[in-house]
């Protein structure tokens, strides 16, 4: 080991040792111990357990899953401390060095854990993501811990805990607001956009004359801004779910023209001489071979699209919508400085994103087996 790899195993265990030694922090002229919360002390001494193996290089799957479960542990330790100390006193207590240093201690074990976890072989679609999951994980947990102990105001940036129970709270609302603005704005404008990029894309190709005359207008209309068209598109459509679907199937054209035409100029000329040698003409050979070929380009336009669809029904709602709408509910609360709700209704459009990607990814390895790309994995 390097003499920074030893100083990054050995200062997480010096630093436990000096949060449980030193004092928490005053409460009303008296000092708080961590042996003052005798229910909160075996999760923080799971911390020095977690230090020490990060003595030892963690290479097997199941030491490092002791390690990942014992730093969890530990980070229950300052979180509770926390929600105690806010449910409990009318003031909230200064925090000492030792609840200082042991959240700058954890957050070295978080970086360790994540390091072990990203340097396993993990294969397959769910224990790929191991990773990602683990250090989103920590993010939430250090977002709790800093959000409440420097007591930052919920208008600035709330805790994740007061969006949940915002989450909660407003559910039956949240649950009108996703079905306008997903499953109706969303959707809906996604397919229309889609499919004619694709079905356009089909047809460009086959005439020369519609590739020099229609895809220099779809560049131009790809470069008009979002802000410029929603207005207009209220004003033709309406203020339903419509205007805002049509928003997204704009957004979503050009992409989707885009790459399908680089997708069917991607078949190699070896596997085009085959075809025409059997006597396949156009029709066979776009359905046998081009179509195939263009998956890969097809399916990164259905990815890049489902984030670009999300975006556009939710700013369109900005300049118009009835009283729902995932758009309409962050312009409102946020008027209203209700910042939990406002990131609520953010976290259950970015969840629905979210699943939207990971569910064409599933089909992209479907439908795409045969590529390099997907056979990697």
């Amino acid at each position: 080991m390097t003499p920074r790899q030893i100083l990054l195993a050995v200062l997480p265990l010096f630093l436990v040792l000096q949060a449980l030694w030193r004092p928490v922090g005053m409460l009303d002229g008296r000092v708080l111990e961590w042996s003052d919360f005798a229910s909160l002390l075996p999760f923080a001494l799971a911390a020095v357990p977690a230090s020490i193996l990060t003595l030892w290089p963690l290479r097997k799957a199941s030491a490092v899953l002791v390690f990942v479960l014992l730093a969890a542990l530990a980070a229950v330790a300052p979180l509770a401390l926390l929600a105690q100390q806010e449910s409990a006193a009318a003031t909230a207590p200064v925090w000492d060095a030792g609840f200082w240093l042991f959240v700058v201690a954890l957050a070295l074990l978080a970086g360790s854990s994540v390091r072990c976890v990203a340097g396993l072989d993990l294969r397959g679609p769910v224990w790929g993501q191991a990773t990602a999951v683990l250090f989103g994980a920590w993010a939430l947990v250090y977002w709790q811990l800093l959000t409440q102990a420097f007591e930052v105001p919920r208008v600035l940036i709330p805790a994740p805990s007061q969006i949940w129970h915002a989450l909660l709270a407003s559910y039956d609302t949240l649950a009108v607001d996703f079905v306008q603005t997903v499953l109706h704005a969303v959707l809906i404008g996604y397919a229309i956009g889609c499919g004619l990029g694709f079905a356009v894309g089909v047809l460009i190709d086959r005439s020369p004359f519609l590739q020099r005359g229609l895809l220099p207008l779809s560049a131009l209309a790809s470069t008009v801004p979002l802000i410029g068209i929603a207005p207009i598109f209220v004003m033709w459509f309406g203020f339903d779910w419509h205007s805002k679907a049509a928003v997204v199937a704009v957004m979503t054209f050009f992409p989707m023209l885009v790459n399908t035409l680089a997708g069917l100029k991607s078949a190699g000329h070896m596997e085009l001489d085959l075809m025409r040698s059997y006597g396949s003409g156009y029709w066979r050979t776009l359905l046998s071979l081009r179509i195939p070929v263009a998956l890969p380009f097809v399916f990164n336009a259905l990815k890049i699209n489902s984030t670009l669809a999300m975006i556009g029904a939710i700013v369109a709602e900005f300049f118009g919508s009835p009283i729902t709408g995932l758009g309409f509910r962050i312009s409102t609360e946020a008027a209203r400085l209700n910042m939990p709700v406002v990131w609520a209704a953010i976290l259950v459009a970015s969840v629905s994103g979210s699943l939207l990607f990971a569910l064409l990814a599933w089909a992209e390895r479907r439908a795409t087996f045969w590529h390099p790309s997907v056979r990697k994995t």
